[in-house]
């Protein structure tokens, strides 16, 4: 038996919103981009979230910084490393197209007075890099690499994995991932190893399989299961996988997500899953978590993050309603 609780922190209009990025920093939650309808890009702005210990020390800090902001976008990817949020493309503009800005990222230091951000672009110009792209997942090994996998470009999806050593500002392209193409995809590092897993290919969710990236051998292995939400996770897309530890135990949490998608496509919600995985590495066995506290909206589209060890917070998304939601949940195992 696994067990976590969930804690509603706070809700605000001015975070109500779906494909933002959220990333922890320390005590600090930090959300950017994202829609409030459908292809408009909400606004620049980072909202920092402190995260204290009682639900009344929490408030929502607003950090605009119109200068050296990046371009106002939805379905960016954000990582943490050495302090600091790295954000990757997503789409904007009148024509919501893949935001292209050749391999740069965009960084937010939150040390700096207010917060600052700056744009880290390839130290050779002419090396390959990474496509700009939409709904793509973003992780790092906490010491000095960024990982990039999947996503939409301007048509299609991909199923490629690239590294950026942010020392070097240096592109990598490692081997693609297991098939098909898709976006909506989640990835998380741990000791050595990149973890993927669901994700939408055009026509289906994918599920019922944990693809494993091991940096050590540059190959890919498969951890298949049922994915009949009773012995294992059922498909999803455009959800989320954290790596935690649970009683001491290296753990994988996947949780939420839309199992089927709308017929409106972007224009509509699909029907939006609540539940919540624990996949014990291992033992590489998956337990549905057993809930307790508030009940959480069921949801898509949104984002969470990594608090402390085996924390994880929850910000926002598209409910099954179609609403987009702006509250923040903690899970606490």
């Amino acid at each position: 038996m696994v067990s976590a609780v969930w804690k509603k922190l706070l809700s605000d209009a001015s975070i109500q919103r779906s494909s933002q990025t959220l990333s922890v920093i320390g005590k600090s939650a930090f959300i950017y981009g994202g829609e409030l309808r459908p292809r408009e890009p909400v606004d620049s702005a980072v909202y920092r979230i402190p995260m204290g210990s009682d639900a009344s020390e929490n408030a929502i800090i607003s950090i605009a910084d119109v200068q050296s902001s990046p371009s106002p976008r939805v379905g960016a990817a954000s990582a943490t490393l050495d302090g600091k949020v790295y954000i990757f493309s997503g789409r904007g503009g009148t024509a919501m197209a893949p935001i292209e800005e050749k391999g740069s990222l965009w960084v937010f230091d939150p040390s700096t007075c207010n917060g600052k951000w700056s744009h880290v672009k390839p130290a050779d110009s002419k090396a390959p890099y990474p496509a700009g792209r939409s709904y793509h997942a973003l992780t790092s090994d906490g010491i000095a690499t960024i990982f990039l996998h999947a996503g939409c470009p301007e048509k299609g999806r991909l199923r490629d994995l690239w590294a950026f050593n942010i020392v070097e500002r240096t592109w990598t392209e490692l081997p693609q991932a297991p098939g098909p193409e898709r976006g909506g995809t989640s990835i998380a590092y741990f000791d050595g190893k990149i973890y993927r897993m669901n994700g939408f290919d055009g026509k289906t969710e994918q599920g019922g399989t944990l693809d494993v990236f091991d940096l050590a051998t540059n190959k890919w292995s498969t951890i298949k299961y049922p994915a009949d939400g009773v012995n294992g996770p059922s498909p999803r897309s455009v959800s989320t996988l954290l790596a935690v530890l649970i009683n001491g135990k290296p753990s994988l949490i996947t949780l939420f997500g839309e199992h089927d998608p709308s017929a409106l496509g972007h224009q509509g919600a699909g029907k939006m899953l609540s539940d919540v995985w624990a996949f014990d590495i291992a033992a590489q066995k998956w337990t549905e978590v057993a809930v307790e506290g508030e009940a959480t909206p069921a949801r898509g589209w949104f984002d969470a993050d990594v608090l402390g060890e085996s924390g994880i917070v929850v910000h926002g998304g598209l409910a099954e309603s179609n609403e987009r939601l702006g509250d923040v949940w903690l899970l606490q195992f």
